[in-house]
């Protein structure tokens, strides 16, 4: 099953139980998936789709910082109850070990010897890590491996 059905069968199951919550997040998340394939010209995949919830999970997560720094902690609790409900969708994380291990495969096809390289690298990790690691702490593994 395509997670885009999944996502439409999780409303549905949302809207029969009365779970205003779930509904309201799910809806928020097919308006975005949406828009961008009317931006795109084009119906998304899983992994566009993966990318579209990373961006919302990223919202959620500054919002939850704002909040909190603001002693607001009702509209806090909102946005990580939204989290929760995203990172359903999301595929599995990967262990330190692993994303270790594709640093340092990335690291050779690129043949990187620096810096220089680093968008070589990123741009062979994404494809494999996206969805499944922090992008911010993949990009300073790399630094560390590429610069050490």
């Amino acid at each position: 099953m395509s997670l885009k059905q999944k996502i439409t069968d999780d409303m549905k199951a949302a809207m029969r139980a009365g779970d205003v919550r779930q509904r309201d997040t799910i809806r928020l998340l097919q308006a975005a998936i949406k828009q961008k394939e009317i931006d795109g010209h084009r119906e998304l995949d899983d992994t566009a789709i993966i990318t579209v919830i990373e961006k919302m999970l990223k919202q959620r997560r500054d919002s939850v910082q704002q909040y909190e720094a603001a002693q607001r902690h009702d509209l806090a609790t909102v946005e990580k109850e939204e989290m929760n409900i995203l990172s359903v969708y999301m595929p599995r994380g990967l262990s330190e070990e692993e994303i270790d291990k594709l640093v340092i495969e990335a690291i050779s096809i690129a043949d990187a010897k620096g810096m220089q390289d680093m968008g070589k690298v990123m741009t062979i990790l994404k494809p494999n890590i996206s969805g499944r690691a922090d992008m911010g702490k993949v990009s300073a593994i790399v630094k560390t491996k590429i610069a050490g």
